[in-house]
Formats: C-alpha cells, structure tokens, sequence
C-alpha cells in the first residue's frame, strides 16, 4: 500500500513538472520593438530568439548594429539576456504574453521600458 501511494505521488510530481515545461512561453522567432530612449532618440531594435530548453541565444539588431545574445534564459512566461551594443552593454528582463514580450532595459544608469512585438 505504502510503496502503491509513493508511485502515485511521484507520477503526480513528475505529471506537474512536465506540464511546468510545457508552459514555457515560445519566443523563438523574430521580435520587433519601436520605442523612445530617456534621451528622446527613437529606435528599432529587432530581436532574434532561439530556444533550446531554459537557454536563449540570437540576436538583437539595431539601426548600427546586430549584437549576439549573451547570459539568455527562460523561464515559463520570464526572458532575460544581456548584449554588449556598440555603446555599451545592454540589460534586458522581460515578461512574456502572448506575442508581446514587455522588457524592462537597463544601460548604465538609465532604465526604460519597451515592447517588443512578434514578427509574422
């Protein structure tokens, strides 16, 4: 009996972790986000994810650069990375929902929010 009610709890665990990594959000694929920065330059970053478990690799390209992905993770609907710009190195921490993903970005002392949206 006792060992019957281990088995059945393990296949509960192992039932809820499988369903946990089913759930990560899909952001490979191309992103694309239109925003304003603190100094009041518009730019256009486009981003380019690939996924392969909790790793995040790709690209972020800007209008004078297209920068590797490095540190990239991901974690049910949450995205995080950093890239090294041309001007500095860039931190991105993002929450994903549906094709949009809301990162909050930080470069030296300023932090400004962007959304990326996906590219169809």
């Amino acid at each position: 009996m006792l060992h019957r009610m281990r088995v059945c709890v393990s296949a509960v665990v192992l039932g809820c972790a499988l369903v946990l990594i089913a759930v990560a959000a899909d952001v490979s694929g191309k992103w694309r986000a239109e925003f304003t920065t603190p100094d009041g330059t518009p730019r256009v970053n486009t981003f380019t994810f690939q996924v392969n478990g909790d790793k995040v690799t790709g690209t972020v390209a800007g209008s004078q650069d297209d920068t590797p992905i490095k540190d990239g993770k991901l974690s049910g609907d949450t995205i995080s990375f950093t890239a090294d710009r041309p001007f500095g190195t860039f931190t991105y921490k993002g929450k994903i929902s549906g094709d949009e993903i809301k990162f909050a970005v930080q470069f030296n002392d300023n932090n400004f929010d962007i959304t990326a949206k996906r590219m169809k």
